[in-house]
Order: structure tokens, then C-alpha cells, then sequence
């Protein structure tokens, strides 16, 4: 039995809380990094996979890597002054990630950073427990930052209404777009992209392996879901604020493209071909989106 399993039953079978050792159920005294190919992940999960499904991590580039479900993303970018996680999926998903953060030879607790994409429960609900076992610090957007503070999506969010609560979160701080997010020698550019929800980011960075970087971009989701009720053409500053980020999507350095959900990006497909990089990533899905929005419109106007 490996020293996680022992602690993980110890966890189990013991009196005490176990979120009293939860830091050394998820730790490793020793880490051994490993950099596992995406090919298990691909065997292991389906397009559109469910969104609690365990899945192997996988080595995206350099010092970034999966650490999400079959169906959700979480993006794990490491360092020697500590790691920074963007999203932490359901609160089922949230064990699946910590899991795999161990699978992959880091300790959860050197975790220093919970970053956001956008503010549904699907991508933030596992953030407390991720918090809980990491001790991490969670930054948001300053429209996110009530929302993951109390498990409620906001009234102006277009899908108000449609998910239940979630865990709440203590927020430490805010981000603001374009500026830049740092942690020992990580920088990551936080670019705001509202649309499928008011505070929703997408982020930008850099990761360097075999003396060669890439810019990666962490994209999010960005489609135009909403209640019945919500008409995205009566909201027309948002429209205005949802059509922006998208340029700006379009125009960014992106080398890699990163979703919250693997799919929207064809992740899946990528890696059984060519890989995930790609200088147009982020410009075709910016144009698949803003496609996707037009015909959102078009049929609004109809109705």
C-alpha cells in the first residue's frame, strides 16, 4: 500500500474529522514529478463525458497540466514557490483533481493560488474543498467574487435561476483584467471574457519545456446559454461587454487552447492527432462562439 493509500484510509476509518488531516492525506513527502502523456486520458473518457467521471491527469507543456475529470478542466501550472490551480470542477470533481494532483507526485498543499474561469457550480462548486485541503488563497473577478462567496449565481448572470447553490468559498482577493496575476516567477494575464457569465475570465500565460515556450490559453466557455426568460438583445451593455472579450479572445497570443470543458475545444481530438498546439486555436473558437451568439440573436429577433 503506497503511504497516500494509508493516509487515505487512515482518513476513513479514523474518529477524527477528516478534514483534520486532510493535508497529509493529499500530500507526498518526497514528490516524484511525473510527466504522464495524455494517451491514458484519451482511452480512459468520451467527447461530452460526464462531468464526475475520473480521468488520469496528463502533462499539457513545460510546468501545466490536467488535473480535471473525463467532463470538466482543471488546469494545474506548477513552480518552485508554489502551484496555482484554475477551477476546481463539482464538489464530487474536487476529489477527482486532488487525486490526481497526488497521482502526478505534488502535494496539494503547496497549492498557493485557486484561480477562476467562470462562476458555476460545475467549475467552482469543488473550490471550498480544494481550498479546505490546500490552505490556497482564491482570487476572483470582481463580479465572481460574490457569487463563489455565497453559492449563488447572480440575478444578472443569463442562466440566474437554473443551478442550485453551491459550497461557499472565502474569496482573498480580486483580480481585475490586464493585470497580471503573480506568484514567484508564474505570470498569468487575466482577460475578461463576460458573456456566459458576468465575471467569467480566461487566462494567459506561459509554460517553457525542452528550451522551447509556448503561450497557453485557458479560454472559457463563453456560449450563450441562458433561462428561457433571458434575451441576450435587451441586455445591450453586456452584449457590448460579451462581443468585446471575444475579440479580444481572437486576437491573443495563444499557442495552446485550454476550455473548461475539454469538448468545446475538441480536446480529445486534438490529442489523438496532432496535439494541442495550434497558433489559430483561439481565433476559430473565438469565430465558433461569436457564430454560435449571431444565430442566438437571429433567433431572438424572430420570436
Amino acid at each position: 500500500m503506497t503511504l497516500y493509500n494509508i493516509f487515505r484510509h487512515f482518513c476513513m476509518v479514523s474518529t477524527l474529522s477528516c478534514a483534520a488531516v486532510a493535508a497529509t492525506c493529499y500530500a507526498t513527502t518526497s514528490p516524484t514529478i511525473a510527466n504522464p502523456a495524455a494517451s491514458d486520458w484519451v482511452n480512459s473518457c468520451t467527447d461530452w463525458d460526464k462531468w464526475d467521471k475520473a480521468g488520469p491527469p496528463f502533462h499539457i507543456y513545460g510546468n501545466s497540466y490536467y488535473v480535471g475529470t473525463c467532463g470538466i478542466s482543471a488546469i494545474l501550472i506548477t513552480s518552485a514557490d508554489g502551484h496555482i490551480l484554475i477551477d476546481g470542477a463539482t464538489e464530487a470533481g474536487a476529489e477527482v483533481i486532488a487525486a490526481n494532483i497526488q497521482k502526478l507526485g505534488f502535494a496539494i498543499t503547496d497549492i498557493k493560488l485557486l484561480l477562476q474561469s467562470h462562476e458555476h457550480f460545475d467549475h467552482v462548486a469543488g473550490l471550498a474543498r480544494l481550498q479546505q485541503l490546500s490552505g490556497a488563497r482564491l482570487l476572483a473577478s470582481a463580479a465572481a467574487a460574490p457569487v463563489l462567496a455565497s453559492g449563488v449565481v447572480a440575478a444578472t448572470d443569463p442562466q440566474a435561476g437554473m443551478h442550485p447553490p453551491f459550497p461557499a468559498v472565502k474569496v482573498d482577493g480580486q483580480v481585475t483584467a490586464g493585470e497580471v496575476v503573480n506568484l514567484g516567477k508564474l505570470s498569468l494575464m487575466p482577460v475578461a471574457t463576460p458573456g456566459h457569465t458576468p465575471g467569467a475570465f480566461s487566462w494567459q500565460w506561459t509554460s517553457c519545456g525542452a528550451g522551447q515556450c509556448q503561450v497557453l490559453v485557458y479560454a472559457d466557455s463563453l456560449s450563450p446559454v441562458s433561462s428561457d426568460s433571458y434575451r441576450f438583445s435587451e441586455h445591450l451593455s453586456y452584449l457590448k461587454a460579451y462581443r468585446a472579450g471575444l475579440d479580444k479572445l481572437a486576437a491573443l497570443d495563444c499557442q495552446i487552447l485550454l476550455t473548461p470543458h475539454p469538448s468545446a475545444s475538441n480536446m480529445r481530438t486534438r490529442l489523438q492527432s496532432n496535439g494541442l498546439a495550434d497558433t489559430d486555436g483561439c481565433k476559430f473558437y473565438a469565430a465558433a462562439v461569436t457564430q454560435r451568439l449571431e444565430q442566438r440573436l437571429a433567433k431572438e429577433k424572430a420570436q
